[in-house]
């Protein structure tokens, strides 16, 4: 077999491709060859010849040499989910094509900004035909080097097997897509079939139904797994495109799609709450990162002895509380969002909620016992102008006099509501005549919502998010148990898939008391599980193995169990309890000391940020012995052979 060399397609910094964030390109399952880091934002053609295929969402190309060489770029990880947004085709599938030219511009800070990883993969899909593969660009290079001896995934107890006589005479896409429908359970195990640029995505009704290693051993299938509720198997470039199309002949309903509102469905209804408070709060916690970071910043510059005027002071005031003091607006609008309303409509239902000139619910909240002392009603109180924006303002609805208050900092009522609204909103417009929709169906859904908000949703959402959130904030400043509670089992929350759940709470303690216990926490069980995971890769003597070990391990320092939890620790399952110990030691000495982060949404090292207002010492100690605890456990008890 011949060696080649090929030109990056795309400018950045070359490296190796087992240290992409991907088990499926780092382990070699789509082919060998390089990745590139920090790319610069347009895809070139790195030789003569032409697109094989050209995904719709522009984020992956399938090219194939005037002789031979079968390559695939992929732009990013996980990126099929932006939809093609930030990505501009400048070429289509089937165009020849000569090297140099120019085959796709991309925004990398759209990207990023969505949350996804740019690293792209560049791998040659028939490496198994050539030596050798270096990747060349301005000096830099990277060899995959071809293995001493490659196998068939099959063997010989499989040649014999009944179906694979059957189909082994059709076209490779047929006989891969019955096959794959045969072992998969037929087609009435099969409830949707979709595909991004290199996998067949299912969902099926009985999963004990599939048998998995035969499926890995159909020639053409290059791996298998479970992730997102989705049964994925990896067929490759273009030939996924080739085999699910065949798939969904055998099936003719699969092709309705529905893929999401199956792997929806497919969730327990812990896993539906967390997965709507995730789609509510997810777009929200940026701004809530930005603010928090901030936070941070002017906790630091000012413990170092820094003097500001009162303006300057007040500036950087409207920097950090503006988010909090409007919080119910940001939660209207994304809630009514991803309930299908019209989101400046939640804006505007958000805003009324924290109207300037009606009182703080949780200043009010608070001066009540100092009207018991006084001997005084609210009612009483609202009359005397020193407990102005102290006590609700009354409102006379004829038998009864509501006690009006603001919602500033709250999650739970505006929650609530922009579901109402939302629904009220479709509600309205199924009998609404289309002429006046454009003013009728803003005005009631305003003016019903609103009047429900204050009379009914916000007094019993605020309440409830006061007794339930306040329980738990209490739980938390129990010192030590708390944090050996919470830090311990955290993880385990993150495998259900339901830890999107404690946004709200991070989200109301920020709004309250300033300041996010919870995040301290976390960040010791998040570190624990990738003190766990490298212990368990420092101990692996396969090389291929420690490469995957430690590509998997890599994004918990930053903050990102998953690829460690489900990758290493859950599956070897000793490692995962151990890094669980590490999180609860942790915890509890986090929670010990009062640590406290000024923001949400990050941890690990760049969790650091969080902490520059006095506390940054307390936070490397606790990080480091959450790390120490999952590590040494691991590497002292955990046998590789087990």
């Amino acid at each position: 077999m011949k060696d080649i060399r090929i030109s990056s397609p795309i400018n950045g910094k070359l490296t190796p491709l087992n240290e992409v964030n991907d088990p499926v390109f780092a382990g070699g399952a789509m082919g060998r060859g390089a990745a590139v880091k920090d790319p610069e934002g347009k895809v070139y053609a790195p030789f003569d010849g032409e697109i094989t295929v050209f995904f719709p969402t522009g984020h992956a190309i399938g090219l194939k040499s005037n002789d031979g060489i079968e390559l695939l770029i992929h732009v990013g990880m996980d990126t099929v989910k932006l939809d093609g947004k930030g990505f501009k085709p400048k070429a289509e599938a089937g165009s020849k094509v000569k090297r140099g030219q120019l085959l796709l511009e991309f925004d990398p800070k759209v990207i990023t900004d969505a949350g996804y990883e740019t690293t792209t993969p560049v791998v040659v899909t028939n490496h198994s035909e050539f030596g050798d593969i270096t990747f060349e660009l301005d000096g830099q290079k990277v060899t995959a080097k071809a293995a001493k001896e490659e196998k068939s995934s099959g063997g010989s107890a499989e040649a014999d097997d009944d179906v694979i006589k059957k189909f082994a005479g059709l076209p490779d896409a047929e006989r891969v897509a019955k096959s794959i429908m045969h072992y998969v359970g037929g087609p009435d195990n099969v409830r949707t079939a979709e595909h991004c640029a290199t996998r067949l995505r299912l969902i099926v009704n009985d999963k004990s139904k599939i048998q998995e290693k035969k499926i890995e051993n159909i020639d053409g299938v290059k791996g298998q797994f479970f992730a997102a509720q989705q049964y994925q198997i990896i067929c490759g470039t273009g030939f996924v495109d080739k085999v699910t199309e065949e798939f969904i002949k055998l099936k003719p309903a699969l092709g309705a799609g529905g893929g999401k509102e199956a792997a929806y469905a497919e969730m327990s209804l812990v896993q539906k709450i967390s997965r709507t408070l995730g789609d509510v709060f997810v777009p929200i916690i940026p701004v809530l990162v930005a603010t928090g970071l901030f936070m941070g910043l002017r906790g630091a510059l000012l413990s170092l002895g820094s003097e500001w005027s009162p303006n300057f002071l007040l500036m950087t005031q409207v920097l950090t509380d503006t988010a909090f003091a409007f919080l119910p607006a940001l939660v209207c609008w994304s809630t009514m969002n991803k309930f299908g309303g019209t989101p400046v409509i939640g804006i505007v239902l958000g805003l009324m909620l924290v109207f300037p000139a009606l009182p703080n619910a949780y200043v009010v909240g608070g001066f009540a016992n100092d009207l018991k002392e006084l001997g005084l009603t609210w009612q009483e109180a609202a009359a005397i102008p020193e407990y102005a924006g102290k006590v609700p303002i009354p409102l006379d609805v004829g038998l009864f006099t509501v006690p009006l208050v603001g919602y500033q900092g709250s999650v739970l009522p505006a929650l609530v509501l922009g579901i109402f609204a939302a629904k009220l909103q479709h509600w309205l417009k199924t009998f609404i005549p289309d002429v006046i929709d454009l003013i009728v169906t803003p005005f009631l859904t305003l003016t019903i919502s609103m009047a429900l908000g204050f009379l009914v949703v916000g007094p019993i959402m605020h309440g409830l998010e006061s007794v339930v959130f306040g329980a738990v904030q209490n739980f938390l400043e129990i010192p030590v148990l708390g944090g050996l509670v919470i830090g311990g089992l955290q993880q385990v929350i993150v495998i259900f898939g339901v830890h999107h759940v404690f946004s709200a709470l991070e989200i109301y303690l920020l709004s309250t008391i300033k300041a996010d216990p919870f995040n301290a926490i976390i960040t010791c069980a998040t570190i624990a599980q990738g003190g766990a995971a490298l212990a368990v890769s420092l101990k692996t003597q396969d090389p291929k193995k420690r490469a995957l070990y430690i590509s998997s391990t890599v994004p918990a320092f930053l903050g990102i169990t998953e690829p460690a939890i489900f990758g290493i620790n859950l599956r070897l399952m000793k490692p995962f309890v151990f890094g669980c110990c590490g999180g609860a030691v942790g915890g509890a000495i986090s929670s010990f000391m009062g640590l406290a982060g000024t923001g949400m949404g990050i941890t690990v090292i760049p969790g650091m940020l969080l902490y520059m207002n006095g506390q940054i010492i307390q936070y490397i100690i606790v990080n480091l012995i959450a790390l120490a605890v999952g590590f040494g456990l691991t590497y002292t008890l955990y046998k590789v052979e087990e």
